[in-house]
């Protein structure tokens, strides 16, 4: 049987009123209590996130940079102490193993992944040490991860920690050691479109700084947010996530993360031969796009489910919800590139039926406020 991983901080999450998830063998917030509100706040305040289900390590070693630079889909090398990249790592075919959030601190990489993969990263990197100088600690134990997200995000820090440099650009990290908390790292991270942080703080200190954060983003108008709230404004920012909008089977440049994940200058890395090989050759035969799904429809489309160009299958659907801010269902999926032209219209088929979809650009086209 497999074990469910428990957050942490259940028991506090349990007196605020939450309804729990899983994601990938771990513990998540799905909510508490009214999802909506949640999500309203995120998009218009501020909300606090546990998300210490994610996947942490760090590298550490004088050989850290270099290893990670030939193991990552962008550019390692040319970061500074204190900035940060988002990268794929993929196999030997291209094909993505994972995706990264690289920080680099003074004397190491901080990695921030998605829940499940640590034991994927760490052979990964260990088959590749050879006499090297790097290690690959899993750093989850120690660390927890609370995130702030929404446009009064830097304000709710500024509440807590008025101390703490707020870092402006992203993945760029800021560090301070506090005489009662421990080494507190606060990382420049819109996981949803808009303004977000996360901050790293020691397990030990993660209760009684999320106990703050609530109430400093309840004093700007804002409330803690379970993942579904997080995941309506992810999808509407046409944002893909790996294990659901992207994985083993995808190659980066067909996910939308190409421009963010992937440098064309930097030389060698594991899988850089067929990723370099689509570009000069031509385009992907298919990508991810936004999907516009017809408003009758009542039951959300399941990953997996098929859409059509006639009676030709052209493409799939990764991610589905009711958009709160569209007022329709909307989804991510990919389509083949002879139909995924934003305007074309397809046909969804599901289990209740046929339904119409149309080809959005992404990010979604949300309403002018």
């Amino acid at each position: 049987m497999n074990t469910l991983l428990p957050l942490p901080l259940h028991e506090l999450h349990l007196q605020l009123g939450a309804r729990f998830g899983e994601l990938r063998g771990s513990e998540t917030v799905a909510s508490y209590g009214d999802p909506m509100a949640e999500y309203q706040a995120l998009k218009q305040s501020a909300v606090v996130l546990d998300f210490s289900f994610r996947g942490r390590g760090c590298l550490t070693g004088a050989d850290r940079v270099r290893l990670l630079h030939g193991q990552v889909s962008n550019d390692v090398q040319k970061l500074r102490p204190g900035e940060g990249c988002y990268a794929a790592l993929v196999t030997a075919k291209g094909r993505m193993q994972a995706d990264l959030n690289i920080h680099v601190l003074e004397n190491e990489l901080l990695l921030d992944f998605e829940p499940g993969l640590t034991s994927t990263l760490r052979e990964r990197f260990e088959h590749y040490i050879v006499a090297e100088d790097v290690q690959f600690i899993d750093v989850a134990p120690f660390y927890g991860i609370v995130s702030i997200q929404g446009p009064l995000a830097a304000a709710v820090m500024r509440r807590v920690m008025p101390d703490l440099m707020i870092p402006k650009t992203g993945l760029s990290v800021s560090h301070r050691t506090d005489p009662s908390l421990g080494d507190l790292y606060l990382v420049n991270h819109p996981r949803a479109g808009g303004s977000g942080f996360d901050f790293y703080v020691p397990t030990e200190a993660t209760a009684m700084v999320f106990d703050k954060l609530v109430a400093a983003v309840q004093a700007e108008g804002g409330r803690p947010a379970g993942f579904e709230a997080f995941e309506w404004a992810r999808i509407e920012a046409g944002i893909p996530r790996f294990g659901i909008d992207m994985d083993e089977s995808n190659l980066p440049p067909e996910t939308g993360i190409e421009t963010r994940a992937i440098s064309y200058n930097k030389g060698c890395y594991i899988g850089q031969e067929v990723i370099a090989r689509i570009r000069t050759y031509g385009q992907v035969a298919r990508a991810l796009r936004g999907l516009r799904l017809d408003p009758q429809l009542s039951t959300l489309p399941v990953r997996g489910d098929k859409l059509f160009l006639g009676e030709r299958e052209v493409g799939n659907i990764t991610s589905a919800i009711h958009s709160p801010e569209l007022g329709l269902p909307i989804a991510l999926g990919y389509v083949r590139r002879e139909a995924n032209t934003p305007g074309t219209m397809l046909r969804l088929r599901t289990l209740t039926g046929e339904f119409s979809a149309e080809v959005a650009a992404l990010p979604f086209e949300l309403p002018k406020k």
